[in-house]
């Protein structure tokens, strides 16, 4: 056995023997944790790890699971189309919505910081919005339906703009530019909230003591003081982008249709949902879930080190 080997085994057991330390010392403290570990792993861990293992096999609901090995990903990677399709799709929402709505969120929360109490808060309804109704994007399909009885295209034909409706959501060429900006708007709101929060969180001390330390502008207040303070919300916000991001599902399916036109609205969420829901192929379900869950880890850890460097 190899010294770098023997250190990692020490160095293991030591982690192990000072928790067992550790929960024997402050036993009741996780006694009073131990209802939402049991929820948790329950409801979390255990179907998470359950999906990794139907995965690998040809699974139905009705009959027994069959162990297939890698296949379905090998199906997923290299002979499904519309997945390639969803992921496409997934990944330019992801890129739009995600750090595009999470830097806005954070100029929004911070311009608002110093404005009047009454005014803050009728800006902060306006983006939070959405996150409480859930089903804001009905209002954006009566805006675009498709027919004459569609908002903007009665709008437009009284305007003698157009002599047909145009098709704002079947539209492969229109559609995506439609869809975005409003899962854009829909994807503000809690990341929104928890930087508004932060904000007035911050001990104005530090201010007056960063412009006595040589702080000379804004943009340095906001480097050095405003964003070190806020890392526990940026994080916060960037793990809720994220998973806002890559789990569009619902407003797509509402606006695109399900299925959308040449699937072209078609996102990881929408493609599982349809192998989970529609057509019961468990086992495929769950291999492209273990794929958006893996991917959300991976993009999880590379906004922790890139907010690890703010104020360094």
């Amino acid at each position: 056995m190899s010294e770098k080997l023997e250190k990692y085994i020490a160095k293991k057991k030591l982690a192990v023997s000072d928790l067992g330390r550790n929960i024997r010392v402050n036993r009741v403290c996780y006694l009073f944790l131990l209802p939402y570990a049991v929820l948790f792993i329950t409801f979390y861990v255990l179907p998470m790890i359950t999906s990794i293992y139907f995965s690998f096999t040809n699974y139905n609901i009705l009959e027994k699971p069959d162990f297939i090995g890698a296949r379905n990903y090998l199906n997923l990677f290299l002979e499904d189309d519309v997945f390639t399709t969803a992921v496409k799709n997934t990944f330019l929402i992801a890129i739009i919505t995600g750090p595009v709505g999470y830097i806005m969120a954070f100029i929004f929360a911070w311009l608002i910081n110093e404005l009047p109490k009454w005014i803050r808060t009728l800006v902060v309804f306006f983006f939070y919005a959405p996150s409480i109704s859930g089903n804001a994007y009905f209002v954006f399909k009566i805006l675009f339906n498709d027919d004459q009885n569609g908002w903007l295209n009665r709008f437009l034909a009284n305007l003698g703009i157009t002599n047909a409706p145009i098709m704002f959501l079947t539209n492969p060429q229109i559609g995506m530019k439609v869809i975005i900006p409003i899962i854009l708007w829909m994807s503000l709101g809690t990341g929104f909230l928890s930087f508004v929060a932060g904000l007035k969180g911050i001990d104005k001390a530090q201010y007056e003591a960063g412009y006595i330390d040589g702080i000379q502008n804004r943009w340095q207040e906001l480097w050095f003081i405003t964003l070190p303070n806020m890392k526990p919300m940026l994080l916060f916000g960037a793990v809720m982008s994220i998973t806002t991001a890559f789990g569009v599902c619902d407003v797509t399916m509402q606006l695109a249709g399900y299925p959308s036109t040449d699937y072209y609205a078609r996102t990881i969420v929408t493609h599982l949902f349809d192998y989970g829901f529609t057509r019961f192929e468990m086992g495929y379900a769950s291999a492209i879930a273990t794929v958006l869950f893996l991917t959300m880890i991976l993009c999880n850890k590379l906004i922790q080190k890139l907010l690890n460097r703010v104020g360094h």
